[in-house]
């Protein structure tokens, strides 16, 4: 059966992929997009590849942008617009740690709370939350974005308990690290305010962990499980992949019980 599936953030990465393959399955795909360029260049792709999206402009922070979410129907709608920047926890500025949280969390429920009420309007719908493995897991100098993801984690399985007796169905998808350029961009951006003549934190040691990003999964995969995913009437709470990164999550988790400090 064919839905009409809304996602965010569709003008790069996994959600540009993921809304190809489920335009591409026959199903009818809400595409907005951060800027204008994107939307130029997303509607020029699709028609080159002969698929039909809707594409418009809908920075999720802005309050104009978001109201076009009222004049849309749809059956499930994925929350993905983010970004990101990593940084030492303890010194990052405070103006981008707010930033981040200002995208990929308060946003995100703003456009998830339309969302909602839509679906209890109707007595059914579906939410899924783009989490990720920093959702549950925790390193250094990633602390930024796993700060956001791990408040969307608390949303999620709030929201599932809070509208489940409404008929709306909630969820995240939790990908590792996939190399669409967004994780790269993200280690590259802490090097913009931090001065190893001030900040106490230790140059080197980032960079070891920035290693970390060297051997990234191919997204084709995790656009694959996605497209199979989203459009399903039932399926896990929470869907992490790969199932090495999976299994990371749970090691993760299962580690803090017996952490000592």
């Amino acid at each position: 059966m064919t839905k009409t599936i809304f996602i965010t953030g569709a003008g790069s990465g996994l959600a540009k992929g993921t809304a190809f393959g489920l335009a591409k399955q026959g199903h009818k795909v809400i595409a907005p997009v951060e800027t204008a360029p994107q939307v130029t260049a997303l509607r020029e792709e699709a028609e080159s590849k002969g698929l039909a999206l809707e594409v418009f402009k809908m920075d999720i922070k802005n309050p104009q942008d978001l109201a076009q979410m009222l004049d849309y129907d749809f059956d499930i709608f994925v929350a993905n617009a983010a970004v990101n920047e990593g940084g030492p926890l303890s010194e990052v500025p405070m103006s981008n740690f707010r930033e981040l949280f200002e995208v990929n969390v308060f946003s995100t429920l703003e456009t998830a709370q339309i969302a909602a009420r839509k679906f209890v309007d109707k007595g059914k719908g579906k939410i899924i939350f783009m989490s990720s493995m920093a959702g549950i897991m925790a390193s250094p100098y990633v602390g930024p974005y796993t700060a956001t993801k791990h408040a969307i984690e608390a949303i999620a399985t709030t929201m599932q308990k809070e509208l489940e007796g409404h008929g709306v169905q909630v969820a995240t998808i939790n990908p590792g690290a996939f190399a669409t350029g967004f994780n790269d961009r993200s280690a590259e951006a802490k090097w913009k305010w931090y001065d190893e003549a001030i900040h106490f934190t230790r140059k080197e040691d980032m960079e070891e962990a920035d290693k970390a990003l060297e051997n990234q999964y191919d997204p084709a995969d995790m656009i694959e499980k996605m497209v199979e995913i989203i459009p399903l009437d039932t399926h896990q709470f929470r869907t992490a992949f790969p199932e090495e990164t999976e299994k990371q999550m749970k090691q993760e988790e299962a580690k803090r019980w017996d952490m000592k400090i």
